[in-house]
């Protein structure tokens, strides 16, 4: 393991077959965690050149082809925004008849193009509804359109024709000309300041910027980095517009990697360390492209002598992330527990030894404590309504000095939060906005055992687990002539057998080593084992 060195802020980028996971540490200490796993489903923040198959005046909808297997959902309100666009584009593609007087246009015999091209003309003089809809969108019509939810169910993705693309700081706003500031932002001094650095900003014509929460107190040199990443993002959805093929993703939500490389261009990291080969060019190339050649030689590319999240200590701080009981300094611990209402937090002494000023050690704990949870919320990426119950303190300076350190302590997380002043029951609560699934969610299904009572880990995530000990096993040169044989639960089997296939077999094939895999009922569904086929010793 590595422990020679400290650098700061690292970012540690695990790419697998299944699973790509980025670890943010902070002097080796594990800070944020975030996951992906590869998906067919639009995802929201995809945008597609779509094809409007038919309308439904009853629902006031569109159901829109973007080439996925049901068809989207587009409410007649959500194409607004896109029905000024189709309408210029009409006119712009008859420029003599639109030219010619209304009076001198033939009035027999118009062709259904010379009727739109009529609609189009009279609409565009005063403010669509939702009515003019149907006059301006026929089945057939392409049409660009940006999904904000995905597929549930029997349901298609909604979408809708207000396209905007979200950076760290910015969201950029192709064909709204108007700058604007997140409501969250406080103090007509920040706002003011803010609205000046969007000014100074060089952006094309006829496109908007809005400021994000996150933006507040930033330097302007953090917005023009964020700018370039989003035009260049819009100059690639233009390339593809450009080929007129429909239906077709234009655009796709920035994946882990490409967030990390955005928010390295805006983050003081002072290390990037990715076990990828590919992976490590597309950053090395994107942060040399925007950062220049100083910031890319902080990207290093890890050696697979060791799996790198076991080389810098983050597989024992993640086993942390999924329990109940969390330690903290001084001998104390959290207790958190996720409810469909809220997260209820409960902070106890624990171990802590009474001292002669009792006050002063609960007021150490619950800082330690306050430490903790705002770094265990990142990790889970828990959002809703959290309840924390620190130990009671009498002392109303001590409650102060709690609540301007959770405010501090929550200052720079990714989502936004609020956080209220203890109350007189000794509680503190606090928001937390979640802008993804949490890693719970992720990783874990209910439980076939105890019908959802309790969690086990799904099929695919023991497949990346088995994988993974798998790599580490055949790297190992003692065993390159041992036979290797899996024993496993026939549901994890099941998923080796039909999805995941493909990938043992570039596995045994990279390696030239035969594997064989079994199944046993007796074994639990996160349990597995690796044996020498030939003594039935199991390999470590």
């Amino acid at each position: 393991m590595i422990f020679n060195r400290k650098i700061g802020k690292q970012l540690i980028v695990n790419c697998e077959k299944l699973e790509t996971s980025v670890a943010l540490l902070s002097n080796g200490k594990l800070e944020e965690y975030l996951m992906e796993r590869h998906s067919s489903d639009p995802m929201p923040g995809n945008i597609y050149l779509g094809k409007i198959v038919n309308l439904e005046q009853k629902l006031q909808a569109a159901f829109v082809d973007i080439g996925c297997e049901k068809n989207a959902f587009l409410h007649y309100s959500d194409m607004l925004t896109g029905a000024d666009e189709a309408l210029e584009k009409i006119i712009e593609s008859h420029p003599v008849e639109a030219a010619a007087p209304a009076g001198k246009r033939k009035k027999r015999g118009r062709s259904k193009t010379e009727t739109l091209l009529d609609t189009a003309i009279k609409l565009r003089k005063r403010k669509l509804t939702v009515n003019d809809i149907p006059e301006v969108f026929k089945p057939g019509m392409e049409l660009l359109v940006q999904v904000t939810k995905g597929p549930i169910g029997t349901k298609g993705a909604r979408i809708t024709t207000d396209i905007s693309i979200a950076g760290r700081f910015l969201v950029l706003m192709p064909y709204a000309d108007n700058l604007g500031l997140s409501s969250k932002i406080e103090g007509e001094v920040e706002r003011t300041r803010l609205r000046k650095v969007l000014e100074s900003l060089e952006r094309p014509e006829g496109m908007g910027l809005i400021c994000r929460t996150v933006g507040e107190g930033r330097k302007s040199i953090y917005f023009k980095h964020d700018l370039d990443i989003l035009l260049d993002y819009w100059e690639k959805i233009d390339e593809a517009l450009e080929k007129g093929i429909s239906p077709a993703m234009v655009y796709r939500e920035p994946s882990l990697l490409e967030r990390t490389i955005r928010d390295f261009m805006t983050e003081d990291i002072d290390e990037i360390v990715v076990d990828n080969s590919e992976a490590y060019e597309q950053i090395y190339a994107a942060i040399k492209k925007f950062g220049g050649r100083k910031q890319a030689a902080k990207v290093i590319r890890h050696k697979p002598t060791q799996p790198i999240f076991e080389a810098y200590q983050i597989t024992e701080q993640l086993n942390m992330v999924f329990q109940r009981k969390v330690p903290i300094a001084g001998g104390g611990y959290i207790c958190i527990d996720e409810t469909e209402a809220l997260i209820a937090i409960d902070v106890n002494s624990g171990r802590s030894k009474a001292g002669s000023d009792q006050a002063e050690l609960i007021f150490q704990t619950n800082c330690a404590a306050a430490e903790e949870i705002a770094r265990q919320l990142r990790l889970r990426n828990v959002g809703g309504l959290v309840v924390l119950d620190f130990i009671d303190m009498k002392s109303m300076h001590h409650r102060d000095e709690l609540y301007k350190l959770m405010k501090k302590l929550t200052k720079n997380d990714r989502a936004k939060t609020r956080v209220l002043p203890v109350s007189k029951l000794g509680l503190m609560e606090m928001t937390r906005q979640r802008e993804h699934e949490s890693i719970q969610d992720a990783v874990y299904v209910s439980c076939p055992y105890c019908r959802g009572s309790g969690l086990v880990k799904s099929p695919e995530s023991m497949s990346v687990e088995i994988q993974r000990r798998l790599l580490a096993v055949l790297r190992n040169r003692s065993y390159r002539k041992t036979p290797i044989r899996v024993s496993m639960h026939p549901e994890v089997l099941q998923r080796l057998k039909n999805e995941d296939a493909a990938l043992l077999e570039e596995l045994e094939a990279e390696f030239k080593h035969e594997l064989s895999f079994r199944s046993d009922e007796e074994l639990h569904i996160e349990e597995f084992h690796i044996y020498n086929a030939d003594s039935g010793v199991e390999l470590v």
